[in-house]
């Protein structure tokens, strides 16, 4: 365990949308108000236990304030982000660099909510620990005790999230389960329980051929050729629901897989090896 403190700054815009101010700082912001403030970010630091594990932790609060801003020509745009960690035990500093992705929707369409995703989340930067090379990965954006690959940010107001991240070996993927959502809210089916799979490694996994099953015969779901779970990539797999956001995974089964008063997910790869278990 490394406990560390983290601080950061927001240091490029790409395309610049009209109005910046707050470069090189912890507070970005953009656009021309129409009403209220500008648009921007925010990045807020502490002190955390980290741990070389695999195991999730905080690496700071997000926060976008989400209001109306006059059209400029650009409602898509790359925010880089250098988060500034300090490690206990050797009282340096180490820079880890990510990307988020801005998307100003229109505010009278359909999805009205601002989103902000992560195209980039393994830091290009390393650092060693006991003699291995770690990086830091992204793995999303927790809310309301859910974490999500992709922030929603309702208009007037300022909405955070916590940024999860991971410590992890440069150049091996990861693929675990991290959640088994296993009684669903739909009657007699259950088609909206899954299994949430996580890559928390710095490198993509090919995951074709992998088989997600239970204890019982019949309840195999197969992932199909082609399936490369990317670093830091969450995904679901419901029971009998699609959704394209969590990659559109499904067992297709029209009776419920998980048993309500406890049951095991197993993961294992093409060789049959048990990658993960979740109970």
């Amino acid at each position: 365990m490394s406990k560390i403190t983290t601080s950061g700054t927001w240091t490029a815009v790409t395309p610049t949308p009209a109005n910046v101010s707050g470069l090189n700082t912890g507070h970005i912001t953009w656009g021309v108000p129409v009403a209220g403030g500008k648009s921007g970010y925010l990045f807020s630091g502490g002190t955390i236990d980290a741990e070389t594990d695999g195991s999730e932790t905080t690496l700071g609060t997000f926060t976008h304030q989400n209001f109306p801003i006059m059209g400029g020509g650009i409602n898509q745009f790359d925010v880089d982000l250098v988060v500034r960690i300090r490690f206990e035990e050797d009282d340096k500093d180490r820079n880890f660099s990510f990307r988020f992705h801005h998307f100003e929707t229109p505010n009278d369409g359909p999805t009205p909510d601002d989103e902000v995703d992560l195209p980039t989340r393994v830091s290009p930067e390393n650092v060693t620990i006991d003699g291995e090379k770690y990086a830091a990965v992204i793995t999303g954006f927790k809310r309301n005790g859910e974490i999500v690959n992709k922030f929603l940010s309702p208009e007037n107001g300022a909405n955070s999230a916590d940024i999860v991240a991971v410590l992890s070996r440069v150049g091996v993927s990861d693929v675990v389960i991290t959640n088994v959502h296993h009684k669903g809210a739909v009657k007699y089916t259950q088609a909206d329980e899954y299994v949430e799979i996580v890559n928390q490694g710095t490198a993509h996994a090919d995951v074709s051929g992998w088989v997600l099953y239970a204890d019982d015969p019949g309840q195999n779901f197969t992932f199909p050729p082609g399936t490369t779970l990317k670093a830091g990539q969450r995904i679901r797999i419901y029971t009998n629901e699609v959704h394209a956001e969590w990659g559109g995974y499904s067992y297709g089964s029209g009776r419920a897989i998980w048993n309500d008063k406890g049951d095991t997910a197993h993961l294992s790869d093409t060789s049959g090896a048990l990658v993960s278990d979740y109970s």
